[in-house]
């Protein structure tokens, strides 16, 4: 908030005493947001002193809460302009450019402000919040300086710029503040839980610094004093510490305290082997033995925890490993665990540990079939029927797993007959056929499962998920508006502003696929919105946790922001988008086609005109309640009109490169391991002619994968764009690309020689078959000779799944083939199960007739919700 003038100010800033008084009145009133009067005091002023500059910022500031931010921004920059040298001015205009969230030119007026009032705090407190938000670290360690020297009696000085010194990096200048401040110390009381943070601080900086024995030392010191008071912070310091100083005894005891308190938690379990010399990432044979004794010790003294024996099994080999994955499975299945296969799923990377779970658990079907079929009578020791049950569900993820979708499906309809009305069974059953190809029978059959309890939040989820998987989107938001806001314009703008990631990256997919591109890219687009909210939020925390001493925690969060946009939904939506951005720039003339009004169905007709009156009454509502009085609408933004509901806009701009460069720039900055990342920024780089970028992408999927067919593709795509062009590159560019290309691709040899000879190191895989059928394409060879190559896909010795059919039935309608309909009948025959290859009028009946739903039970289902 604005701080008051400061004495000895220019001539053109002084006021008549009672304008003066009027004006330390008007931020008073600011302060304590009676805005309505603030505005009436700054009009006073101003009738009598119309260019004083601090009072039409201060007006501007008010119009600016109240709504009216054109008007208050343009108060805001006069009054800038008639007193340049007023602190006060650049102040209210940095406050609002961080209310729109314009962090960097916020910092600009900031310091402005400084330079004229050097002391102030308030100024001094937010300057470096956004210093924080904007990773400056340099500047923040001068701005904590500066207010630690302006009150060093306040603690919470000390420790941001401790924090700040390890923002920055430089541990040993956060270890000699964190020792000063607590000699300033005095009278600390017992359990007081801001200092028990600032202590837990310090040690975690010196384990930082590899000084063990001084942190552990201040550990125990401050524990036995209750100075620190979080117990299972102790203990887990504590273990780490005695570890590393190489006290195992002390460290082995420390370590089971932890297991005993919380029997789950895996780290605990890696912390106790570490202390043993044994590392579970690189488990070798002279420790495995010991690694195994030791966790069934542990398995045997906790025989309630699984945690020891699932460890267990990714150590354990061979005969170790038969002994000890049956009583595991056994034991779950008997309890009817539905999670097990997802639990020991990834032991299925060893081909061998997989071949042992199947013949196991197939055995214990054949022997409990016998046992089902048995009388009663005739055994003593029959298992309850569920154990079978659950283990045909087992067998079926197994299968599925292992695309073998026929014995799947074979073993689902057994346990149906069996038990007709466990959802489990339906939702994997339908998790099959999507996996086999058909999005119209998962769809229905998951509608089956939610029918089973129709008030399962989940079981509606999934089923809305899977119609938005067949592109069933309108049909999808009719159960999504099952437990949305009744009030809300439409179940999407309620779980968009709730920020559902699963149902924004869904439904972008189901209208990309739908070929509705503007739609996909609005839902795209929405998902990186939610993202900036995320990264935006964290600047309340700057100070918010340096005033409540949460030190570590925030510290953790900080990292954590610097990461976020590594989360899947972000990379999902950025790749998505990208694609379609491309897409527009190679085809203008699929702008064209998306601009077209689209012939509604009835079904979408019906959303649309409900959509459009339930907006209506949000705003009427919105009016109805809208108080009177000095209410602060506050310097957030404005939700703005959605102007462009059919993503039009984005369709027919003209930056679409920019577009996808800027979504997939902090992709590229986290350096993450993603093929299909660096493919995208590849394809943008080219097509922005920024080739230094391009070769650096492909540098790093040689890096990642040296033979993969999305590299091979772009080798020849990189010197068929870069050989006319590169005598008109800068020196240094054109050095580092051709040296890249010739690290990629020999000289000695021609590019057809170079597709050739891929193509017999990779002759059974279709992902590389298809790789080259494209390269031939892009280097003229015959249409009969590239449909040959593709066709060499139905060979039986190269392994064809289904989505590189998928994939080649694309490559086919690319080529304008008239081979397509001969590919198409023989990828249909290939994938029984599958709809993708069925033709048109076919995929339209199962689209229209395939998913039809019970409407009556949908109906009475929806009024038994609302009850």
């Amino acid at each position: 908030m604005p701080p008051a003038a400061a004495s000895g100010i220019p001539a053109k800033r002084v006021l008549a005493s009672k304008e003066a008084a009027l004006f330390k009145e008007l931020l008073t009133l600011y302060e304590t947001r009676q805005l309505k009067k603030g505005q009436k005091a700054a009009d006073q002023i101003l009738k009598k002193f119309p260019e004083h500059g601090e009072t039409l910022c201060m007006k501007g500031l008010i119009l600016t809460h109240m709504g009216k931010r054109e008007e208050g921004l343009d108060l805001v920059k006069k009054g800038i302009r008639l007193d340049l040298t007023s602190h006060i001015c650049w102040h209210v205009f940095g406050l609002i450019q961080k209310g729109e969230k314009n962090y960097e030119e916020a910092l600009k007026s900031y310091t402005q402000a400084l330079r004229f009032d050097k002391e102030n705090m308030n100024i001094l407190r937010d300057a470096a919040s956004l210093q924080t938000q904007l990773r400056l670290f340099d500047s923040l360690v001068e701005t904590r300086h500066t207010l630690l020297k302006l009150r060093p009696q306040l603690r919470q000085n000390w420790i941001a710029l401790a924090v700040a010194y390890y923002l920055d990096g430089k541990l040993v200048d956060t270890k000699q503040v964190l020792e000063a401040y607590e000699k300033t110390l005095k009278n600390v009381p017992d359990y007081d839980i801001e200092h028990s943070e600032v202590l837990l601080y310090h040690v975690r900086v010196l384990e930082e610094l590899n000084e063990y024995s001084e942190a552990l030392s201040l550990l125990d010191v401050n524990a036995k004093s209750r100075s620190i008071v979080d117990r299972t912070s102790i203990m887990e310091h504590r273990a780490r510490l005695l570890s590393q100083l190489g006290q195992k005894d002390e460290a082995e005891h420390a370590w089971r305290a932890l297991i005993e308190q919380n029997p789950d938690c895996y780290d605990y379990y890696r912390g106790f082997l570490g202390n043993q010399d044994i590392d579970l990432d690189s488990i070798t044979n002279e420790n495995r033995g010991r690694a195994l004794h030791i966790l069934r010790e542990l398995s045997q003294q906790i025989p309630k925890a699984s945690a020891a024996q699932r460890i267990a099994l990714d150590v354990a080999i061979d005969g170790d490993f038969k002994e000890s994955i049956k009583p595991y499975l056994t034991s779950g299945l008997e309890k009817g665990v539905p999670s097990l296969f997802v639990d020991i799923k990834s032991l299925y990377q060893d081909s061998q540990k997989l071949q042992v779970v199947q013949d196991f658990v197939e055995d214990m079907r054949h022997n409990l079939s016998g046992a089902e079929s048995s009388t009663p009578s005739s055994s003593s020791s029959i298992e309850p029927p569920t154990t079978y049950l659950w283990t045909l569900y087992f067998l079926a993820q197994h299968y599925s797993s292992l695309s073998q979708h026929s014995r799947a499906l074979e073993l689902l309809d057994e346990a149906i007959s069996h038990t007709p009305t466990l959802p489990e069974l339906l939702t994997c059953k339908a998790r099959v056929l999507k996996r086999a190809g058909d999005p119209f029978g998962a769809a229905r059959l998951m509608d089956e499962a939610r029918l089973l309890d129709g008030q399962d939040r989940f079981l509606n989820t999934k089923c809305a998920k899977y119609r938005l998987r067949a592109g069933l989107v309108e049909e999808a938001s009719e159960i999504l508006g099952l437990f949305t806001k009744k009030d809300a314009a439409s179940p999407g703008t309620d779980l968009e502003d709730m920020q559902s990631l699963l149902y924004l990256t869904e439904e972008g997919d189901a209208h990309e696929r739908n070929g509705h591109l503007g739609l996909a890219l609005k839902k795209y687009h929405a998902v990186e919105k939610v993202f900036n909210e995320v990264e935006d939020d964290q600047f309340d925390f700057h100070g918010y946790s340096l005033r409540k001493f949460t030190i570590n925690i925030y510290l953790n969060l900080v990292e954590w922001e610097d990461q976020v946009r590594s989360h899947p939904a972000y990379i999902h939506a950025a790749l998505g988008a990208s694609r379609i951005y491309i897409r527009l720039h190679d085809d203008p003339s699929l702008v064209a086609s998306c601009s077209a009004p689209a012939q509604l169905t009835d079904a979408a007709k019906k959303a649309k005109k409900k959509a459009k009156k339930a907006a209506q009454k949000v705003q009427e509502d919105a009016k109805k309640a809208s108080p009177a009085g000095n209410e602060d609408k506050g310097l957030d933004l404005v939700p703005p009109k959605d102007d462009d509901p059919e993503g039009l806009k984005l369709v027919s701009g003209a930056d679409h490169l920019e577009r996808a460069h800027k979504l997939l720039a902090p992709l590229v900055s986290l350096s993450l391991n993603n093929i299909e990342v660096w493919a995208i920024s590849f394809d943008v780089a080219l097509r922005r002619s920024k080739y230094l970028q391009a070769a650096q992408a492909l540098n790093t999927l040689r890096t990642l994968d040296a033979e993969h067919p999305e590299l091979h593709i772009r080798i020849i795509e990189f010197h068929k764009a870069l050989s006319p062009t590169t005598d008109s590159l800068p020196p240094s560019t054109q050095s580092f690309v051709t040296s890249c290309l010739s690290d990629l691709l020999p000289g000695d040899i021609s590019l057809e020689t170079f597709n050739s000879q891929y193509l017999q190191r990779h002759s059974a895989s279709a992902t590389h078959i298809l790789a080259c059928a494209r390269v031939s394409r892009k280097l003229g060879a015959p249409t009969g000779e590239v449909e040959d190559l593709a066709f060499s896909l139905l060979k039986p010795e190269v392994a064809l799944d289904l989505k590189s059919g998928m994939s080649a039935l694309v490559f086919f309608k690319e080529l304008n083939s008239g081979r397509i309909e001969e590919f198409r009948s023989a990828c249909d025959l290939k994938f029984p199960l599958a709809c993708t290859f069925k033709t048109p009028s076919e995929l339209a009946a199962l689209r229209q007739n395939g998913f039809t739903g019970n409407l009556e039970v949908e109906e009475k289902q929806e009024q038994e919700v609302l009850s």
